[in-house]
């Protein structure tokens, strides 16, 4: 049976994940979530309290493909998620900033998001992204952004379980009847591809 993986975006910019050319990823960030999930598992997004997003659905994607860094900077059909820092919005948050050395013995980072502010690789965010240098892929996805969605009042309070409140970090141990029901209204979602921008662009 299909896992769901759910955890709140408190960085909604378009780069966890990176919803853009057709295919929604998550390449940084959440190392628990990309070091367990597999094909056929959920990844659902929710607000946070902070953005005022709470009880809110921000994204959500079926895992279709799981990549290693190296395949996913190769790979032909993800070279525009490559980031540029003078670009437009959405390519100065390409995620797809890692590969290998020649050497194979250390990461490379390219100038992107998790990078320092001159373009030096940020030590804190390669030795926590690679520590599950797998990247999720999928084209089954839904992401609302600014135009995160209520999630129905069922999954807040379901025997005392809201999975809009997965804790810190994340969530995946939902009782399978209430994981089978969020699953069943998010495959009704994500058909929508891209619904609205990242809430941090306004």
């Amino acid at each position: 049976m299909p896992r769901l993986f759910a955890y709140i975006v408190r960085h909604d910019i378009g780069f966890a994940p990176n919803p853009f050319y057709g295919v929604c990823t998550l390449a940084t960030c959440k190392p628990g979530i990309r070091g367990s999930a597999g094909i056929g598992d959920w990844v659902a997004g929710v607000g946070s309290k902070q953005q005022g997003q709470q009880g809110r659905l921000v994204f959500a994607m079926r895992v279709e493909e799981v990549l290693s860094y190296d395949e996913y900077w190769s790979d032909p059909r993800f070279q525009n998620k490559k980031p540029n820092r003078v670009g437009s919005l959405k390519q100065r948050y390409g995620d797809n900033i890692y590969h290998r050395s020649p050497s194979g013995e250390s990461w490379i980072q390219e100038d992107g998001r998790h990078s320092l502010e001159d373009g030096s690789p940020n030590m804190r965010h390669v030795q926590r992204d690679t520590s599950a240098p797998r990247v999720l892929v999928s084209e089954t996805f839904v992401y609302y952004g600014n135009r995160a969605v209520e999630v129905p009042d069922v999954f807040r309070d379901w025997q005392g379980l809201d999975v809009c409140s997965p804790g810190r970090s994340y969530r995946c141990n939902f009782p399978e009847e209430l994981r089978d029901s969020f699953i069943t209204w998010l495959d009704g979602q994500v058909h929508l591809g891209i619904a609205g921008g990242p809430l941090d662009w306004r």
